[in-house]
C-alpha cells in the first residue's frame, strides 16, 4: 500500500521509474545503506513525532540522533515519537517505510541541516525495502518541506 502511494504521488512528475525496489529490507539505516551500498549517513532517515498533538516528521541524516536540547528549543516540547501504531495512523506508512511524500497537508516537514553534507541522500519511498536517490533541491521540492532546522547530534568521533 505504501509504495504504491508513493509511487501515484512521484508519477505527478514522472519519477515513479526513479523508486528503487530491494530484495532485502531497507528498514533501518544499516539496511538500506547495506542494500544500496552507500554510507549509512546518506541515508535519509524520517521520524515522526508529535508537536501539539499535530503529526511532525524530521529528515535527518542517518547517521545523527535527535539532541533532546536542540528540540525542545525548537519546537518547544519534549521530543516524543509516535508509536508504531500512530505512526500508520496519522502518517499513513509503516515503520521502515516512512517518508515525507504523500502525507496528509495536515503533517508537517522539516528538514535537519545533517543532510546539507550531501550532494544526493537517500529516502524511504512507502515501504521497508524501498528508496529514492534526491538531490537536496530536489528532497525539498518533493517534501514539501517547512524549514531547514537543527536538531541533530552527531556521533562522536
Amino acid at each position: 500500500m505504501g509504495i504504491e502511494k508513493v509511487r501515484q504521488y512521484f508519477s505527478k512528475w514522472n519519477m515513479e521509474d526513479r523508486i528503487q525496489e530491494f530484495d532485502v529490507s531497507s528498514a533501518t539505516v544499516e539496511l538500506a545503506a547495506k542494500a544500496l551500498n552507500c554510507e549509512p549517513a546518506r541515508i535519509a532517515k524520517t521520524l515522526a513525532f508529535k508537536v501539539n498533538e499535530k503529526p511532525i516528521l524530521i529528515v535527518t541524516a542517518g547517521d545523527v540522533r535527535i539532541d533532546n536540547k536542540k528540540y525542545k528549543k525548537r519546537f518547544g516540547t519534549k521530543a516524543k515519537m509516535l508509536s508504531p501504531e500512530e505512526v500508520v495512523e496519522l502518517i499513513g506508512f509503516e515503520v521502515g517505510g516512512v517518508c515525507p511524500f504523500g502525507v496528509g497537508e495536515d503533517v508537517a516537514v522539516y528538514l535537519d541541516e545533517s543532510l546539507m553534507r550531501f550532494e544526493t541522500v537517500f529516502p524511504a519511498c512507502g515501504s521497508s525495502n524501498s528508496a529514492i536517490e534526491l538531490t537536496i533541491p530536489e528532497l525539498e521540492k518533493y517534501s514539501g518541506y517547512i524549514e531547514w532546522i537543527d536538531v541533530c547530534i552527531y556521533p562522536a568521533g
